[in-house]
This record gives structure tokens, sequence and C-alpha cells, in this order.
């Protein structure tokens, strides 16, 4: 039975592929001879020249969000604990430092981090690290809500027996509270690494090398941008696909232990 339901699930997704992919057909499609698919055809040496520059970025890309995405989740943790006290004064750094964070729009962040904390803290910060740190700091404040969420979903009776065991603060998120919310907020959490996928391509602007970065400096030299363009689209929804069923089986994993 278990077969036979995932099956037809994922027919259904390939169907839901090949219908995001439909219109891109059609627009590509329609321009006829206008396009010059020579300048990443694989068939050519120039289009496998720029093709191998344009998946180049992947890592980058990869590197970047896995970085930011680690820290913030870290981060969003440490600012979620205070905001679930009953210390006043810890509640409002937390709905302070999320109600600040996320009023700045991602891309000011970034180019306030590449070229105004060098000047604050003195001290030289390079384009990866610029990117990480905007983008997990930006990030830091979905995951404070996400685990301020999970953690608040958990039953009462289960913090009270925790309590009843003897168990300290630490110990009782440690080994009670957090594993049973991390279950429930995986999917939040995969959802959010998507997102850093995509508002990774912002750092491009202070020229991190990573798709969006390359696909531009290859539009420049080659003044070809619908067709590369349209490769960077298709590196994007493939990787941001294969990452999405990474999740998706990981949180089935997650529940075949649970159960």
């Amino acid at each position: 039975m278990g077969g036979a339901s995932i099956c037809p699930a994922r027919r259904r997704r390939a169907r839901l592929g090949l219908v995001a992919l439909a219109p891109l057909a059609l627009v590509l499609g329609g321009c006829g001879e206008a396009l010059q698919w020579y300048v990443v055809s694989p068939a050519t040496s120039t289009g496998r020249a720029n093709l191998l520059f344009l998946l180049g970025g992947i890592w980058y890309t990869l590197a970047l969000s896995l970085t930011a995405i680690a820290i913030s989740i870290v981060v969003g943790l440490l600012v979620a604990l205070p905001g679930l006290a009953a210390n006043p004064v810890a509640r409002g750094f937390n709905r302070v430092y999320v109600e600040c964070v996320r009023a700045v729009p991602i891309l000011v962040l970034i180019l306030w981090v590449y070229y105004g904390l060098p000047i604050v803290l003195g001290v030289a910060i390079g384009v990866f690290w610029a990117g990480v740190v905007a983008l997990a700091l930006s990030d830091s404040a979905f995951e404070a809500e996400i685990f301020r969420a999970g953690i608040q979903s958990i039953e009462r009776g289960q913090i009270e027996a925790a309590d009843s065991l003897g168990l300290g603060y630490v110990d009782r998120m440690r080994f009670v509270v957090l594993p049973q919310a991390i279950r429930r907020v995986l999917p939040p959490l995969g959802n959010q690494l998507v997102y850093m996928l995509k508002m990774s391509s912002l750092v491009s602007i202070i020229g991190m090398q990573e798709l969006t970065r390359r696909a531009n400096e290859l539009v420049t030299a080659e003044y070809r941008p619908l067709e590369i363009y349209s490769v960077l689209v298709l590196e994007y929804l493939v990787l941001i696909l294969v990452v999405s069923a990474g999740v998706r089986r990981l949180e089935r994993r997650l529940a075949r232990d649970a159960d």
C-alpha cells in the first residue's frame, strides 16, 4: 500500500513540474530564430565553456546558503528562548529583535553589512562572509518565530512530566522539548532553506560569484540575456526541487522514527 500511495504522488509532482515549465517553453518557442542557443549549447565549445562557467556558481550558492541557514537556526533558537521566559525584559528583547530585523529589507542589509560593518568594526570582510552574515541575520528573526511556535506547541503535560523527574531547564529542553519541537518545525525549516537558496541571489550585488552573478557576467560578455537567464531559471528550478525532495524525505524518515 505504501508504494502504491507514493507512486501517484511522484507522478503528480512530475506533472506539476511539466506544468511549471510549460510557460517557459511557450515563451522560448515563440521567439523562433531570435534565440541564439549556441552560447549555452553543449554541442559547441563556446556553449560548453559558458555552461561550465554558469554551473560553477552552484557550489558558491550552496556554500553560502547552507552556512547562513546553519547560523540562522542557532541564532534563531537562542533568540526564541527568551521569548518564552516569564521575565518581561527577556520577552521584550525577543520582540524587539524580531521586529527590527524583519523590518529591514534583505538587500539593504547585505549592502550595510558589506559596506558599513567594516567601518563600524574596523575589520575587512569578504563578500562570502558579508553575504553569510546578512542572510543569517535576516533569517534568524523568522527562525526565532518558527522555534517559538514549535516549542509552544509541546503539550504542557510533557513539561510537567519532565519537572516531576527533576530535570532542570537545560535537560528539559534538551531531552524532552526540543526533540519533539524540531520534528514539528522541520517543514517550515525546510521552507526557510528554499527561501535562503533563492535569496542568496541578492548577494550577487556585492560581487559574490554565485549563480546569478555568473549569469550577469556572462550576459555582459555574450549579450544574450534570454538564453543565459533561461539556463539560470533551470538551474534554480532543479536545485530547489532537489532540496525540497531531500527535505520531504527527511520528514518521512523522522515520522517513521517517531512511530
